[in-house]
């Protein structure tokens, strides 16, 4: 197939139109790239094509630093100019916004703001997962491939923190040792660095059994001089794995990061944002959204260990946040008790079902990609809360969300600002600031 791409999509592909005007995905094209592609799949509304070769380059391909673009599906945008990401993702708000929100084109046009970005585009992230192979009779750890259930082994990853570079094949090296060709069951390896504090921690996910952990923390300590070195251990079939407890090997047993003011400390089941810098623009965005006061209560749903519940808790009169990840609990009252703030109550357990009865000022919520649950809108819709600030990690999700608050006519959108928090990739962050009306 010859092809002009014309736009990215809200995924890895670019999106061009054959010659009988139907859509196709184009893996490895970026817009104004004119290519020859291989069709992959032919569906009845779209189809599916890859990059064979290209024959002209559009004027914002770039080469990236990274030799694993389109093998790993770590960071499918590198051949996309840093301007045009932004503004793709930009445009993929807007669109989410008109075409599942329903919003006019006007509406869109005065919501959405210029996106926000940190300095970094590579070497961003201070988390990396690496997933463990047996070669042989030798564990291997690589990325997970764009296409297939494989690995691609990598010596290090351009994507994660600069400083902490030679840590993956360090880690590997000093696996490969300690498990002497034993297979010992491990499902993946988290590694998390910091350049503000310097910690580093190394998470090994398995099932209960066997498992060598004073050799695996020796060869550690001299391999990455890890500040942390965990063993987290799973049950549960595969989709639905849960975290039954974490064994300290060495060190701290938990990962520190310092964001804004405020220095935190997470286990490894933990969420965490990826990209600190980044993280630290959301924050202002939604302390400038809510503006909480002295004498107000502010509500965080979702709050995770805190990202948004500690800065809350030093402006407003008290904080009610709801978490229900056991771990993350444990992480936020810990977090607390380090800050020394005692205006907040840490409740753990659903949305929902924990949602309190007393009547919040402001709210802020941070789902996962689900976005909200019906009934977590209809609760928001009942408070009489002034404000509310909206971190989304999709943009489809909010945008469905977004028309609920206005279908029951109690929240409007007074702006929608997205974050890029991952560059190289199509994800994209928004905080959206909802009023009262």
């Amino acid at each position: 197939m010859n092809l002009t791409c014309e736009r990215m999509s809200y995924g890895p592909d670019a999106i061009a139109h054959d010659e009988n005007g139907k859509t196709v995905f184009v893996a490895g094209g970026v817009p104004g790239d004119t290519v020859e592609a291989a069709l992959v799949s032919d569906g009845t509304s779209f189809s599916k094509a890859k990059v064979e070769q290209v024959v002209t380059p559009g004027a914002d391909r770039v080469q990236p630093p990274c030799p694993y673009v389109g093998l790993c599906g770590g960071c499918p945008w590198g051949i996309l100019s840093r301007s045009a990401q932004l503004a793709a993702k930009q445009a993929n708000v807007a669109d989410a916004l008109t075409r599942i929100g329903r919003f006019s084109p006007d509406e869109v046009k005065g919501l959405v703001r210029p996106i926000r970005h940190a300095r970094d585009d590579w070497g961003y992230r201070n988390k990396i997962e690496l997933a463990p192979r047996m070669q042989g009779n030798r564990l291997v750890l690589g990325l997970h491939a764009a296409e297939a259930d494989t690995v691609v082994k990598v010596k290090r990853c351009p994507l994660f923190e600069k400083r902490f570079g030679a840590a993956v094949a360090a880690v590997e090296g000093a696996l490969a040792y300690a498990t002497h060709g034993r297979d010992l069951g491990i499902e993946r390896v988290g590694i998390r660095a910091s350049r503000r504090t310097k910690d580093l921690e190394v998470a090994f996910w398995t099932p209960a059994g066997p498992f060598p952990r004073a050799e695996m923390a020796r060869v550690l300590r001299d391999a990455v001089k890890p500040t942390s070195v965990v063993r987290v251990l799973t049950a549960g079939e595969a989709r639905a794995r849960r975290v039954k407890k974490v064994e300290v090997l060495d060190g701290f047993g938990s990962w520190s990061e310092r964001i804004g003011s405020e220095t935190m400390r997470l286990s490894a089941p933990s969420f965490f944002q990826v990209n600190t810098p980044a993280a630290e623009i959301l924050i202002q965005l939604v302390m400038d959204a809510l503006a909480p006061r002295a004498n107000e209560l502010a509500l965080d749903l979702y709050c995770g260990a805190g990202t948004f519940t500690l800065p809350l808790a030093r402006s407003a009169g008290a904080v009610c946040a709801v978490e229900s990840y056991g771990p993350a609990v444990r992480d936020l009252r810990r977090n607390l008790e380090t800050a020394r703030l005692d205006n907040v109550e840490a409740v753990g357990g659903d949305a929902a079902r924990e949602f309190p009865d007393e009547e919040p000022d402001v709210l802020v919520v941070d789902p996962p990609r689900a976005g909200l649950a019906p009934e977590v809108v209809e609760l928001i819709s009942r408070t009489g809360a002034r404000d509310v600030a909206y971190v989304s990690c999709d943009p489809a999700t909010l945008a469905r969300d977004l028309a609920r608050f206005r279908d029951a006519g109690t929240f409007r959108p007074l702006s929608v600002t997205p974050v890029d928090l991952f560059p190289q990739t199509f994800h994209v962050e928004t905080v959206t600031h909802l009023t009262r009306g």
